[in-house]
C-alpha cells in the first residue's frame, strides 16, 4: 500500500509540474506575439491545462480518492469539455443538438460534486453510503462515455488539415478518459476505487502532457466544419444517455428497497427496456420520426444542402451495370429529398401528351395510357407549381387548377405530391411522389429544394433526349451509308442486264448465248430478291396528298392483300370519311396488319374494325399473338432499328407512326406478353364526303376475308 501511495504521490506531482510548465510556456509565447491576440481555442486550452495541473496537485497532496481531488477532477473535466465546445463553436454552422449534448454533460459534471458531498455525509450509514457511491460512479461513467463519443465525432467530421492538428490532444484526452472509464467501472462493480489504479493515473498523465504541449504549439485557432452527421450522432448520444440514466436511476431506486421483490423488479426493468430498444431502434418508421423531429427542433434549416447535393449527384450521375436505369434514378433523386419510398415519372410524347416513362418501387400504381388531361402540360409548363395532393383533395389548396390534375392521380391514395420538371419553359416530365413514411406538410424549404432539383432533373432529361436524337441521327447516317452500297449493287445489276439485253438482239439464236443469258438472269434475280428483302417496306411513298377518303375502301384493299396468306377478320362499321393520304394510310395499315400476322399463330386470325371517337375515326388492329412487354412498348416500339422480330429492321412501326402523325393523327398501343396487342390508328374525320363514288359503297363485311 505504501508503494502505491508513493507512486501516486510522485506521479501526480510530476503531472502537475509538467502541466504547469506547458501552461507557462503557452503564456510566454503569447507575450512574445504582441501583434496577434490569442484565439479563444488557445485560451480554452490554457484553462484546461491549469485545471489539470490543479487536479494533479490535489491528488498528489490529498490523495486521489479525497473529496477535494474529486471536485478538482470535475473542474478538470469541465475545462476540457469547454475546450471541445469551443472548437465546435468555431464551426460555420453549429447545430443546436450539439450544444444540448454539451449542456447535458456539463450538468452531469455539476452533479458529481453534489453526489460526492452526499456520499461523504452518509459514510456512517451503509445503505445510503453505498447508494451514493454507486450513483457517483455511474455519473462519472456516463460522462466519460459521452465525452469519448463526442471526441470521436469531432475527429471523424473534421477536414484533413484540422484532423491532423486534433490528433494529438484528442489522443491524450481519449487515453485519460478511457482510463477513467475503466477505473470507475471497476469501482462500481467492486464498491470501492482500487488504490493501484488511482495511483497510476498520475503516471498516465505524465505521458499525456507532452501531447498537450505539441498541440499547444499549433499556430492559429481551432476550427471545425461540422456536418449534420455529427449533429445526429450527438443527438443519438443524447438519447442513449437519457436511456442509460433512466434505467440506472430506476434500478437504483428499486435496489434501495432491497429484498427478492426488488431484485425481480430490476430484472424485469432491464428486460423491458432492452426489449423496447430492440423494437424501436431497427424500425424505419421510428428512425424517420426521429430524423423529422430532430430536424424540426434542433436545426435552423431542414436540409444540409451540401449533403443533399452530394447525394443528388451520386444518385443521378452514377453509371454502371449495377445501377438502376436512368429514368428510375431521376425519380429516386427527387424522392430522396422528401424521403418518399417510391414514385412515378410521366414524360411528354411527341404527340403532346403524357405517358408513364418509369416506375420506382411503385408497381401497383394504375397509370392509363394517356396519363394527363388536356391542360396538364400547359398548366405545369406555365406555373412550374409543386402540388401537394392531400391539400388538393381536402379542398385546402385553392391556387392549383384542379382541371390540370388527372383523375387517376387524385384517386391514387398513395400519391402525395407532383413535382414538375421544367427546362427553359418546357415541361420535361412530372414526378409523382408517394407518401413518405412519416407524412408531413411541405414547407417553403421543401418547395424551394424540390423546385431546384426539378430544374436540374429537367436538364438531365433534356440532355438525355438530345443524346437519343443524336444516336438516331447516327443510325440513320449508318443506314444511308448501307443504302449507298445497296444502290451500288443495283447499279451493277442494271449494267449487267443492260449488256445482256443489247447482246440478245445479235445473238438470240445462239444456243450457248441463251444458256449463258439464262444463268446470268437467274443470278441477277437471286441478287435482286436479296436486295428486295432488305428494302421491302422501308421505301417511303410520296402519296397522293391528304384529302377526304373512304376509310372502308382502303381497309378492304389491305385486308384483301393480306388475307391470302393469313386469316383476317373484319367487323362491320358505320361509314367513315377520313382526312388522310390513301397511299400512305394503306402503307401504314399494311405495316400494322403484317406485324400482327407475324406475331400470331397460323390458327389465330387478326381482327380489324372501324369506329368513331369524337372528331376522330379509329381503325383497330387486334391480334392474340405473342404480345409485347410494357417496357418495350414504352421505350422501344417506335424507335428506329429496334425490333422484337429476329430478322426485323425496326423501321415499320417507326415509319407508320411518322406517316400517321404527318396526317394529323396518332397511334395508340396496348399489349401484354402472351396475350396479344391492340393498335389503334386515330385520324380526323372529314367534315363532308367529297368523294361521291365512295359514298355509294356498302359497309365493311363482318366476315373472314
Amino acid at each position: 500500500m505504501a508503494n502505491w501511495h508513493a507512486i501516486g504521490l510522485w506521479g501526480h506531482a510530476a503531472a502537475a509540474a509538467l502541466t504547469m510548465l506547458v501552461a507557462a510556456w503557452l503564456v510566454r509565447r503569447w507575450a512574445g506575439q504582441m501583434h496577434s491576440r490569442p484565439s479563444l481555442g488557445d485560451a480554452a486550452l490554457l484553462l484546461a491545462l491549469l485545471a489539470t495541473s490543479l487536479w494533479a496537485f490535489a491528488a498528489a497532496t490529498l490523495g486521489g480518492g479525497h473529496g477535494t481531488a474529486g471536485l478538482a477532477e470535475s473542474m478538470r473535466n469541465l475545462a476540457w469539455l469547454a475546450f471541445l465546445f469551443q472548437m465546435v463553436r468555431s464551426a460555420r454552422a453549429q447545430p443546436r443538438t450539439v450544444t444540448a449534448v454539451y449542456l447535458v454533460l456539463a450538468v452531469v459534471l455539476i452533479g458529481q460534486p453534489m453526489v460526492a458531498f452526499w456520499h461523504a455525509a452518509n459514510q456512517g450509514m451503509p445503505r445510503p453510503g453505498e447508494l451514493a457511491f454507486s450513483v457517483a460512479m455511474l455519473l462519472r461513467m456516463i460522462f466519460t462515455v459521452g465525452v469519448l463519443v463526442l471526441a470521436n465525432n469531432l475527429y471523424s467530421v473534421a477536414d484533413t488539415e484540422t484532423r491532423a492538428s486534433l490528433r494529438l490532444p484528442l489522443t491524450a484526452l481519449a487515453a485519460m478518459w478511457l482510463y477513467d472509464l475503466n477505473l470507475y467501472t471497476v469501482g462500481y462493480l467492486g464498491d470501492a476505487l482500487p488504490a493501484d489504479l488511482v495511483a497510476l493515473r498520475g503516471v498516465l498523465m505524465v505521458f499525456a502532457v507532452p501531447f498537450f504541449a505539441l498541440a499547444a504549439n499549433r499556430p492559429g485557432g481551432w476550427k471545425l466544419t461540422l456536418s449534420r452527421k455529427v449533429a445526429y450522432r450527438s443527438l443519438s448520444l443524447f438519447a442513449i444517455l437519457g436511456y442509460l440514466v433512466t434505467m440506472i436511476a430506476v434500478a437504483q431506486m428499486l435496489r434501495s428497497f432491497g429484498g427478492a421483490v426488488a431484485s425481480s423488479a430490476q430484472v424485469l426493468l432491464v428486460l423491458g427496456m432492452s426489449l423496447a430498444a430492440m423494437i424501436l431502434l431497427p424500425s424505419d418508421r421510428f428512425r424517420a420520426w426521429f430524423r423529422v423531429k430532430a430536424t424540426k427542433h434542433f436545426f435552423q434549416h431542414r436540409y444540409d444542402y451540401r449533403a443533399e447535393w452530394i447525394r443528388f449527384t451520386e444518385t443521378i450521375g452514377r453509371p454502371g451495370d449495377g445501377t438502376a436505369p436512368f429514368h428510375e434514378r431521376v425519380i429516386k433523386a427527387a424522392a430522396d429529398i422528401s424521403d418518399s419510398p417510391s414514385g412515378l415519372l410521366l414524360a411528354p410524347t411527341d404527340g403532346g401528351r403524357l405517358q408513364l416513362q418509369a416506375r420506382f418501387n411503385w408497381p401497383t400504381a394504375d397509370v392509363p395510357a394517356q396519363a394527363c388531361t388536356a391542360s396538364t402540360i400547359g398548366y405545369f409548363q406555365a406555373t412550374a407549381r409543386i402540388v401537394e395532393l392531400e391539400a388538393l383533395r381536402s379542398g385546402k389548396d385553392a391556387l392549383t387548377d384542379q382541371r390540370a390534375i388527372p383523375d387517376w392521380i387524385l384517386a391514387e391514395s398513395n400519391a402525395w405530391a407532383i413535382v414538375p420538371l421544367v427546362h427553359f419553359d418546357r415541361l420535361a416530365g412530372l414526378v409523382v411522389l408517394s407518401r413518405p413514411v412519416i407524412e408531413r406538410q411541405l414547407d417553403w424549404e421543401d418547395l424551394d429544394l424540390l423546385r431546384l432539383v426539378g430544374r436540374q432533373l429537367a436538364s438531365y432529361l433534356a440532355e438525355a433526349r438530345s443524346q437519343e436524337a443524336l444516336r438516331e441521327a447516327d443510325q440513320f447516317d449508318e443506314f444511308n451509308r448501307r443504302m449507298a452500297f445497296v444502290m451500288h449493287d443495283i447499279k451493277n445489276l442494271v449494267s449487267q442486264l443492260s449488256l445482256v439485253a443489247r447482246n440478245a438482239e445479235r445473238h438470240a439464236d445462239n444456243p450457248e448465248f441463251r444458256a449463258d443469258m439464262i444463268a446470268t438472269l437467274q443470278n441477277s434475280v437471286g441478287k435482286m430478291n436479296t436486295l428486295i428483302q432488305r428494302l421491302t417496306g422501308y421505301a417511303r411513298s410520296t402519296g397522293d396528298g391528304i384529302r377526304a377518303i373512304d376509310a372502308e375502301r382502303v381497309v378492304r384493299a389491305v385486308i384483301a392483300d393480306k388475307a391470302e396468306r393469313h386469316p383476317v377478320v373484319a367487323s362491320s362499321a358505320p361509314r367513315m370519311t377520313l382526312m388522310a393520304d390513301p397511299v400512305q394510310l394503306e402503307q401504314v395499315l399494311g405495316h400494322l396488319i403484317q406485324n400482327a400476322i407475324d406475331a400470331s399463330g397460323a390458327d389465330h386470325p387478326v381482327y380489324v374494325s372501324l369506329s368513331r371517337d369524337g372528331l376522330n375515326g379509329v381503325i383497330e388492329i387486334v391480334d392474340h399473338g405473342s404480345g409485347m412487354s410494357t417496357e418495350f412498348v414504352r421505350a422501344k416500339l417506335f424507335k428506329p432499328f429496334i425490333s422484337s422480330k429476329a430478322d426485323g429492321f425496326g423501321i415499320g412501326a417507326y415509319e407508320a407512326r411518322l406517316l400517321v402523325e404527318a396526317m394529323n393523327g396518332r397511334i395508340e398501343v396496348e399489349s401484354r406478353e402472351g396475350e396479344g396487342s391492340r393498335f389503334a390508328v386515330y385520324l380526323p374525320l372529314a367534315t363532308r364526303i367529297e368523294n361521291d363514288e365512295a359514298a355509294l359503297d356498302g359497309p365493311l363485311l363482318a366476315a373472314k376475308v
